[in-house]
């Protein structure tokens, strides 16, 4: 199935990379539709504010796209920037915010989202002094907030919002993460 280890790269401000990702993102959201959730039935807050959004990581090197042997099989944004949207009685310590991790179906169960999220925690920690790693997941997908749980997050704030879809707020200390073991993928 795989060429381990993958290759993980800097997503490129293009058309091309940013059309990979809105890929990976469409895929899921298709499986997501059979899953009873309403995580990604429609672009938040709408197909164009969400495309913004991503560009503008692309523009800011936040955003990386994992690779096997040339086809894109993962997706991750780390961001050392406050997110606006936690509650900002927690915005006080150095963090890594992830937005967007997307894994494709194939390698689901591979471990592949999890050593994304230490490799993000463990690079934030050595390159911003980050103390957290924090990420907000979509409110009602509680499936998705045990995932997160069973990758030693806890949940920090639960703050359900009409105007925002993504109220349930995680957060794991990097001190946490483990060391990297044998890896699943390398950056290049």
């Amino acid at each position: 199935m795989a060429n381990w280890p993958l290759a993980l790269a800097r997503a490129r401000d293009d058309d091309a990379d940013l059309e990979v990702i809105l890929l990976l993102i469409e895929d899921a959201a298709n499986w997501l539709r059979t899953k009873n959730t309403d995580q990604w039935a429609t672009p938040w807050p709408n197909r164009a504010g969400r495309n913004i959004r991503i560009r503008a990581a692309l523009r800011q090197g936040k955003s990386w796209i994992c690779w096997d042997n040339g086809s894109p099989v993962a997706t991750i944004t780390a961001d050392p920037d406050e997110d606006p949207y936690w509650p900002e009685e927690n915005r006080t310590e150095p963090s890594i915010y992830v937005h967007r991790l997307v894994v494709s179906r194939q390698y689901a169960g591979t471990g592949l989202g999890a050593a994304l999220l230490d490799w993000v925690g463990r690079t934030a920690r050595l390159e911003h002094g980050a103390r957290w790693i924090r990420l907000s997941a979509w409110t009602t997908n509680y499936r998705l907030h045990a995932y997160y749980r069973r990758q030693g997050f806890a949940l920090s704030a639960f703050r359900p919002d009409d105007s925002y879809p993504s109220g349930a707020f995680f957060q794991k200390p990097t001190v946490d993460i483990p060391p990297a073991a044998p890896a699943l993928f390398r950056q290049i």
